[in-house]
């Protein structure tokens, strides 16, 4: 009788966990389906022509697949010359960003200084601010004080200062997760600060490194209002500058803007891709504390 009790109970419970984990995968593929759709709908749009895009009811396809629609886009949109200026900003912006926000965030972590927790307090109460209230004063301090305009120098120097507020957050809390009986058994060796900077604290928070990394060229990819008010000539127009006057100035070619849409976020998407599994990880992994 007892065996035919827990047989039952057994077999309830594996329909009952089949049932959970059936529904739980429905509902994924349902979220999937409503997340990649607009993206779905951008490409299949860059493939018609604009008899097709206006028809009513729309399609989900395509009736002839008009790749060509991309090299006519090409013409009239210099996507390569905006991807080398948008990469001129961005990669010395996020080497800088993400070292300093590591060398901030672990003397945030680790070292012992006087008005350490002021800092950091001023540090994280800055994510408070408003890009908008900052961007006048800045805007004032590089064209008349430094006389830098129509640079990239705007852009690109803030990041050699630690790399954001959140950027340093995330990185501390990650190193407060390594144990520092790690650190002081390098300091009996002789190490110094350094030393176990990049021998031990680097190599293991390389998840947070490459989430701050992806995150910092996020938000330059999409810094389109920066970009604006520091960059003035055609010819140093990023990607996010140059969709936006692509789409200004052929506003009625939906064909031709949906073809540069997607050459504008595919690169972001490539390089999401690449840094995919140590993002999810260091997302995961972020906050935890031994």
């Amino acid at each position: 009788m007892s065996t035919l009790v827990k047989g039952g109970f057994f077999e309830n419970r594996r329909k009952h966990d089949t049932l959970i984990n059936s529904a739980s995968f429905a509902v994924l593929i349902l979220v999937v389906l409503v997340v990649v759709f607009p993206v779905w709908w951008i490409f299949r749009s860059s493939l018609m022509n604009n008899a097709e895009l206006y028809a009513w009811p729309p399609s989900l396809f395509p009736k002839n697949w008009l790749f060509s629609n991309y090299s006519q886009a090409l013409k009239s949109f210099p996507f390569w010359r905006y991807f080398a200026n948008t990469m001129i900003v961005i990669v010395p912006s996020v080497v800088a960003g993400t070292s300093t926000a590591t060398i901030c965030g672990y003397a945030f972590a680790r070292l012992r200084f006087p008005g350490k927790k002021l800092l950091f307090s001023l540090c994280v109460g800055s994510m408070l601010l408003p890009t908008m209230v900052t961007l006048i004063p800045l805007y004032i301090f590089w064209t008349r004080g430094l006389h830098i305009v129509d640079s990239y120098l705007p852009l690109i120097l803030p990041f050699f200062c630690g790399g954001g507020a959140f950027n340093i957050f995330l990185i501390r809390q990650f190193v407060r997760t390594i144990p520092r009986e790690l650190d002081e058994a390098a300091i009996i060796d002789g190490a110094g600060h350094w030393t176990i900077l990049t021998r031990i604290i680097v190599p293991a928070i390389k998840p947070a490194m490459v989430v701050v990394a992806l995150l910092l060229f996020i938000q330059l990819w999409n810094d389109l209002l920066q970009q604006t008010v520091y960059i003035n000539s055609t010819k140093k127009f990023t990607i996010a500058i140059g969709l936006t006057q692509f789409k200004g100035s052929l506003y009625s070619d939906w064909a031709m803007i949906m073809c540069a849409t997607c050459m504008s976020f595919l690169p972001g998407v490539i390089f999401y891709l690449i840094g995919q599994k140590q993002f999810v990880e260091g997302i995961v992994l972020t906050g935890m504390k031994n």
